[in-house]
């Protein structure tokens, strides 16, 4: 930005040598008297510059150096345009130190051409800017402030918030940045887009994240980037604003925004935890199945528990069956054989619990004898099923349960005896 700036002022500084002696008429009927550029100076400059733009800055600089023997006889535009010179080679050579110097003595020579002096001013303030001379730029556009008055204030608002900022005083540059935007809005339309990055950053500074949202809300409404949308459902989500956040994650993925697999997992969390598990379901998917997301034991569980609480039991089954081959214990098949056991699938439920045995490790084994025994139950198995029940009572998690169980599968087994005999008879 800087480099394009100084670019911009060299073509300003041709096109004052070009026509010094009227400028120097013009402007001297407005302030000062400004002396005119002679042309043996001003041929001697532009022999310099000639040498500079075709590479031989070194040479360009030397011929400024002969100008300079002679600066006793010089008046104050041509000592100034000398200045402006050296300024501009040494800028061209990242000699950024250097260039302010002589950029600082081009202001300093009275009398100079106004539109010399605020242009070069505001330079100096862009320059200190970028060198961390956070003090230095609020000077240099204090002096253009005061030539410029009110004209072009919203320039200096934004330059002025940017030092105040990077100098940490966030309070105080919070105010020009709001002096700026609130200008172009109130023309109907809207402010630069960096001057709403730079307020947002200066009210997360000051911790007013409602102020925060606020922003964003606007760069939403006038850039509409992904990455404003997101960020904005993360600020609602700070400020547990949840169905609003919600809203904007589901917004944005319909947009095809969210294509970082963070951002999936929030939205799936968002899901669930508002009672929509079966999309929270369809994105954890998506988002495994388009490698968004590692297919390891955390996101697996977080799918089985989507599609567990959506009801959905053959793709619970299938989550918690690929979940279960990265744990080492038994919990996720002990899980799914209860799955199994609800949706009246027998047979895999006791499968699946006697893996869960097999594989140990189980918070509360005895519940695993306890679903064999009532899946063999459901069966009319009931020598297996009382032998479940049996083995359930030597855990204390399960006793009081089996107990139960035990009781009422004898009694079915007496009474399809009984009617058996019947039968029978």
């Amino acid at each position: 930005m800087m480099r394009k700036l100084l670019a911009v002022m060299s073509i300003a500084v041709v096109a004052q040598l070009y026509t010094g002696h009227a400028f120097a008429q013009e402007t001297a009927q407005e302030t000062k008297r400004v002396p005119a550029l002679r042309e043996q100076v001003y041929s001697q400059l532009a022999r310099a510059q000639e040498l500079a733009d075709n590479g031989d800055v070194s040479g360009g600089i030397a011929a400024l150096k002969t100008v300079e023997s002679k600066i006793s006889s010089m008046n104050s535009y041509e000592r100034a345009m000398l200045w402006n010179f050296y300024g501009y080679m040494h800028y061209g050579e990242d000699r950024i130190d250097q260039a302010i110097t002589y950029f600082t003595k081009v202001v300093q020579e009275d009398p100079i051409p106004e539109a010399l002096k605020q242009n070069t001013l505001f330079s100096l303030a862009q320059l200190a800017l970028g060198q961390g001379d956070y003090a230095q730029t609020l000077s240099f556009l204090d002096q253009w402030q005061q030539l410029m008055g009110d004209e072009q204030a919203t320039k200096a608002d934004v330059l002025r918030a940017q030092a105040l900022y990077q100098k940490g005083d966030f309070a105080a540059a919070l105010a020009p940045i709001q002096r700026a935007i609130a200008k172009a809005e109130a023309a109907g339309g809207a402010g630069e887009e960096n001057w709403y990055v730079l307020q947002r950053a200066i009210h997360f500074e000051l911790e007013q994240t409602v102020e925060v949202a606020k922003v964003l809300e606007k760069m939403i409404k006038h850039f509409n980037k992904p990455e404003y949308w997101i960020q904005l459902a993360g600020v609602y989500g700070q400020l547990e604003r949840d169905q609003e956040q919600l809203a904007m994650l589901e917004a944005a993925y319909q947009q095809g925004f969210l294509t970082k697999g963070q951002d999936l997992q929030t939205l799936v969390q968002s899901y669930f935890f508002a009672g929509i598990p079966y999309k929270a379901g369809q994105v954890m998917e998506y988002a495994l199945k388009e490698e968004k997301l590692p297919a390891d034991l955390r996101n697996l569980k977080m799918l089985a528990q989507s599609w567990i609480a959506a009801r959905e039991t053959e793709k619970a089954v299938d989550a918690l069956e690929r979940a279960a081959k990265l744990s080492d214990d038994g919990e996720l098949d002990a899980q799914r054989a209860q799955v199994l056991l609800n949706a009246e699938q027998y047979e895999a439920a006791i499968v699946a619990a006697e893996l869960a045995l097999e594989k140990g490790k189980l918070e509360k084994p005895g519940t695993m004898y306890l679903v064999i025994g009532m899946a063999e139950l459901e069966q009319e198995n009931y020598n297996p099923a009382l032998q479940a029940f049996a083995k359930a009572k030597a855990f204390d998690d399960a006793r009081k349960a089996a107990m139960q169980w035990e009781r009422y599968a004898t009694a079915e087994q007496q009474q399809a005896e009984r009617i058996k005999q019947l039968h029978s008879s």
